[in-house]
């Protein structure tokens, strides 16, 4: 298994350098001060689908996968961009939750939406039936339209600083048993360009080239 899926957070206490978010997403659930939509925007491989997937899961207080991917619909507009895909998402929300209170739909790339199925989608963003929540999630924030900004609760992901990287990859290498000199991780970090998801590619890339011992040399 790849890295940065085996050591996906399961929890926000488990998110890397983004605590601004996280503290604020914890203090909504735990006060019940939650939004109906939200917007996660902010440079690719930082956080944004695995924080919508955390919110989704602490909502509805499921632990047991399976039951929580009932609830969970994604979407990614990239792919799915027409005026049918957002029809079919239209449809799929007008029906209540099996189990929990709240089903949670996560469009990644939401920019990528032609206008015809923006139109559409923002029928439904105006009025959200009480079990739905959405997190629609984007690296051009520029390109969404205002009226569906006016309707969200924006979230700015940063990049993921060296050192927060370096740590990350440090800990990593304690639990896969990879000897890792300090500035080799440090060149990972950097070439990572803030980007947690291609630290950790280019570290397995490096693994699979040197064989459990990363050296500055080899990195």
């Amino acid at each position: 298994v790849v890295s940065a899926r085996k050591y996906r957070p399961q929890g926000f206490e488990e998110v890397v350098g983004q605590g601004h978010i996280t503290t604020t997403l914890t203090n909504a659930i735990n006060n019940n001060h939650l939004a109906q939509a939200f917007l996660f925007c902010g440079p690719r491989g930082v956080g944004k689908t695995t924080c919508a997937r955390i919110l989704a899961k602490m909502i509805n207080e499921f632990d047991d996968n399976i039951e929580n991917n009932l609830n969970i619909y994604e979407l990614d507009a990239a792919s799915n961009n027409q005026v049918d895909d957002i029809r079919n998402l239209n449809d799929q929300v007008r029906i209540p939750p099996q189990r929990g209170n709240y089903k949670v739909y996560v469009i990644d790339e939401v920019h990528m939406l032609s206008q015809s199925a923006f139109n559409a989608f923002l029928k439904t963003l105006e009025e959200p039936p009480p079990h739905a929540i959405f997190i629609l999630a984007t690296t051009e924030k520029h390109k969404i339209i205002p009226t569906i900004l006016s309707r969200c609760q924006i979230y700015d992901f940063k990049r993921i600083t060296i050192e927060d990287i370096a740590s990350h990859l440090r800990f990593v290498c304690a639990k896969e048993s990879v000897h890792a000199e300090p500035d080799a991780l440090h060149i990972i970090a950097l070439k990572a360009d803030g980007a947690l998801r291609d630290a950790l590619s280019i570290f397995d890339q490096i693994i699979s080239f040197s064989v459990k011992k990363i050296t500055y040399k080899n990195v």
